[in-house]
C-alpha cells in the first residue's frame, strides 16, 4: 500500500508541476506530460519497472477517447464523410505505407517485414493530435477537420491491418530461454501461457475469421443489448450505476478485443459509433469524460517514463535520424495529399505538420506483429524507440505551425464573388446566428436588405428558406460597392471574425462618413476598437441576453417584475455611458491592467452604478410604503 501511494504521489506531482508550466509556456499539455514522464523515469529514476504495467492501465485513456469520438459519429455522419475518409485518409495511408515499405525493403528487410513496418508507421498519433487541436481551438478549421478525417480513417484502418498482419507471418523463429529450453515463434518470451487468447495457435485465415466475428459481435451487442441494459439501470435510480455500466461496456469490449489480438481502442470506437444514436449517449459522455482526461495524461507520462535511455544512447544519432526521416517522408506525402485536395495556407501546414509523426497504435501493431512472428524482436525494439521519438517531437511540430501561421500569409484561394443584382437601404455583412436575427427583423418590418457572406453553405441554406444572399468576402471594397454601399442607409457588420468586423467598419466609415454603422462586438475590448474605427451602434454578443438573464434572477429573489425591469434599464443606460467614457481612456496595445487612468475611472463608474441602484431601491420602497 505504501509503495502504491508513493508511486501515485510521484506521478501526480510530476503532472501537476510540468503540465501547467508547459501550458503557460505555450507548449501544450501533451509535451508537459511527456516531459514529466522523462523527468521521473529516465532522468531521476523515481519510477521503474512498474511503468509498463501502469501503461496498460493508462492505455484506457486512448480507449475511452476513441469510444467518446465514436459516440459523436453516427453511421450516417461517417457516410457523409466518406469522400474525406477514403480520399484524404485512404490516400495518406496508402502512399505512406508504400514509400516507407520501399525504404525498409531497400535496407535489406524481407518484403513482408517491410510491408508490416510501412503499415505500422503510416498511422499518426490520435491521442496527441486531437488533444493538441482541441487545446489550440483548431478542430473547427478546415485544416483541423481534414486532420481529424485522416485520424479517423487511420483508426478505422487498424481493424483490417490487424486482420491482415497474421497473413504476413514468417516461419517461426527459434528462441533459447534462460533455462535452456527451446521455443518457437512469438511465444519465445515465455509468457503465452499467462495470457488468455482465442487466436493463439490458429492459422492466419482462422485468426482473420475470429477477428471479424468479434467485430460483428460488438456491433450486434451495441445495437440490441445496450438499450435494455440502460433501461434496467434507469429503474434503480442510482447515479453511480450509469458510470459503472459505461465503464463495463468499455472494459468488456476492450477485453474481448484483446482475446482476438485486436486493439481495444478500435473495439471501443466501433461500439461508440454503434451507440451514437442512442438516447443514453450524452449520459455515457459525461460519465466517462473525467476518466478519459486523467488516464490520457497518465498514458503520455508512461510513454515518457518508459523510454529506454540506455538503448537510445547506444546509437542516438541513428535513432534520431530515423525518427526525423519518418517525419520528413510522411510530411512530404501529407503536403502532396493536402495540395491535391486543395488545402492552402495555414490549413495546409496544420494538416502537414500535425500528422507527420507515428502514433500510439504503432505500439499496438508492433506488439501484435512480434507476437505473430511478422516483425523480428530486435527490429521491433528499434521501431518502438523511433515511434516514441516522433511522438516526442510532435509538440515541436505544432510550435513550428504556430510560427508559420503567424508569419506566413494565408494563400487560401479567395471566394469568387457572385454578381449582385439587388440593392437595398440595409447591407448585412455576415449571416450567421447573429446576422440572421437582424435580417429577419428588418425584412419582416418591410425593408429590403442585401446579405453578404463568404460561406457558400450558409448562403445556400438561407436560400432554401427564401432569403437571397450573395457569396463573397464582405471586407472587399468592390463587393461593397456592388452591394450599394454608396447609397445604403445602414451597414450591419455581423461577421464572426472580430478583425474582419473592425476592418470593415473602418473602411466603410472612411468611404461614407454619413453612413450609420451597426457592429457586432466580441467583448468589451472589441467595443473600444469598433468605437475608434467609427461604429455608431455597437452590440456585444452576450450583453443583452446576459442582462435579461440577470433580470430573471432579480424577479425570483424578491423584486417585482417592474422593479427588476427598472434595475435592468438603469444598468443598461449606465453601462452604455460607461463604455463611451472608458473608450476615450482605452489605449490600443496597452494591457488594461497597466492603464491606471482607465482603472481609476472604471472604479468610479462602478461606485456610481451601485449608488444609482441603491437610490432606485429606496425610491421603490417609498412608493410601496
Amino acid at each position: 500500500m505504501n509503495e502504491f501511494l508513493y508511486q501515485a504521489s510521484i506521478y501526480l506531482a510530476a503532472a501537476v508541476i510540468a503540465v501547467p508550466l508547459s501550458a503557460r509556456l505555450g507548449l501544450g499539455s501533451v509535451l508537459g506530460y511527456l516531459a514529466a514522464g522523462i523527468a521521473i523515469g529516465p532522468i531521476l529514476g523515481l519510477v521503474g519497472a512498474e511503468t509498463k504495467d501502469l501503461q496498460h492501465v493508462a492505455e484506457f485513456g486512448v480507449v475511452m477517447m476513441l469510444f467518446l469520438i465514436g459516440l459523436e459519429l453516427e453511421p450516417r455522419a461517417l457516410w457523409d464523410m466518406r469522400h474525406r475518409l477514403l480520399g484524404l485518409g485512404g490516400l495518406q495511408i496508402s502512399l505512406s505505407t508504400v514509400v516507407i515499405a520501399a525504404v525498409t525493403f531497400y535496407t535489406g528487410q524481407p518484403w513482408s517485414v517491410a510491408l508490416a513496418v510501412g503499415l505500422t508507421l503510416s498511422l499518426s498519433s490520435t491521442a496527441i493530435v486531437l488533444q493538441t487541436l482541441s487545446e489550440k481551438g483548431l478542430m473547427r478549421t478546415n485544416g483541423g477537420r481534414s486532420t481529424f478525417s485522416v485520424l479517423l480513417t487511420q483508426d478505422i484502418a487498424v481493424i483490417p491491418i490487424l486482420a491482415f498482419l497474421p497473413l504476413l507471418a514468417m516461419p517461426a523463429s527459434i528462441f533459447i530461454e534462460d533455462d535452456g529450453s527451446i521455443t518457437r515463434g512469438g511465444d519465445g518470451h515465455g509468457d503465452a501461457h499467462h495470457t488468455l487468447s482465442l487466436v493463439d495457435g490458429l492459422p492466419g485465415w482462422a485468426v482473420t475469421l475470429v477477428t471479424l466475428g468479434a467485430i460483428a459481435f460488438v456491433i450486434v451487442v451495441g445495437v440490441y443489448l445496450t438499450r435494455p441494459l440502460f433501461r434496467f439501470i434507469h429503474t434503480t435510480r442510482l447515479r453511480e450505476m450509469y458510470t459503472a455500466l459505461a465503464l463495463m461496456i468499455v472494459v468488456g469490449i476492450s477485453f474481448l478485443m484483446t482475446l482476438v489480438g485486436l486493439s481495444p481502442a478500435l473495439g471501443a470506437f466501433l461500439a461508440g459509433v454503434v451507440l451514437a444514436s442512442s438516447e443514453f449517449r450524452h449520459e455515457m459522455e459525461s460519465d466517462l469524460e473525467p476518466f478519459k482526461g486523467l488516464l490520457l495524461g497518465l498514458f503520455f507520462i508512461t510513454v515518457g517514463a518508459g523510454i529506454d535511455v540506455g538503448y537510445f544512447f547506444n546509437d542516438p544519432f541513428d535513432l534520431i535520424g530515423l525518427a526525423l526521416l519518418v517525419i520528413l517522408v510522411k510530411g512530404l506525402i501529407l503536403y502532396a495529399v493536402g495540395r491535391a485536395f486543395k488545402l492552402r495556407g495555414r490549413d495546409h501546414w496544420l494538416f502537414t505538420l500535425g500528422l507527420a509523426q507515428a502514433g500510439e497504435f504503432g505500439f499496438v501493431l508492433l506488439a501484435f506483429s512480434t507476437k505473430q512472428n511478422v516483425i523480428p524482436p530486435a527490429l521491433s525494439q528499434k521501431l518502438l524507440m523511433i515511434i516514441a521519438l516522433t511522438m516526442l517531437i510532435t509538440p515541436l511540430l505544432f510550435i513550428i505551425y504556430d510560427y508559420l501561421s503567424r508569419h506566413i500569409r494565408d494563400n487560401s484561394p479567395e471566394v469568387e464573388p457572385e454578381e449582385i443584382d439587388e440593392k437595398g437601404p440595409v447591407i448585412i455583412a455576415g449571416i450567421g446566428r447573429f446576422g440572421q436575427i437582424v435580417n429577419r427583423l428588418v425584412r419582416a418590418s418591410g425593408f429590403k436588405t442585401v446579405v453578404l457572406d463568404h460561406n457558400i453553405e450558409t448562403i445556400q441554406l438561407m436560400r432554401r428558406f427564401g432569403v437571397k444572399g450573395f457569396l463573397g468576402d464582405p471586407t472587399r471594397p468592390e463587393l461593397l460597392r456592388a452591394a450599394g454601399l454608396e447609397k445604403a442607409s445602414v451597414l450591419v457588420a455581423a461577421m464572426d471574425n472580430r478583425k474582419e468586423v473592425t476592418r470593415l467598419v473602418g473602411y466603410a466609415r472612411r468611404q461614407r462618413p454619413d453612413l450609420h454603422i451597426v457592429a457586432r462586438a466580441h467583448d468589451r475590448t472589441h467595443v473600444y476598437e469598433l468605437y475608434q474605427a467609427g461604429a455608431d451602434d455597437i452590440v456585444r454578443e452576450l450583453f443583452d441576453s446576459s442582462l435579461r438573464a440577470g433580470r430573471y434572477v432579480l424577479e425570483n429573489i424578491g423584486l417585482s417584475e417592474y422593479e427588476a425591469a427598472q434595475a435592468q434599464q438603469t444598468f443598461y443606460h449606465h453601462d452604455r455611458q460607461a463604455i463611451r467614457e472608458l473608450a476615450e481612456l482605452w489605449v490600443p496595445g496597452m494591457p488594461t491592467a497597466e492603464n491606471k487612468k482607465y482603472i481609476e475611472r472604471a472604479r468610479e463608474l462602478e461606485k456610481d452604478l451601485e449608488t444609482a441602484l441603491l437610490e432606485l431601491a429606496e425610491k421603490n420602497e417609498k412608493k410601496s410604503a
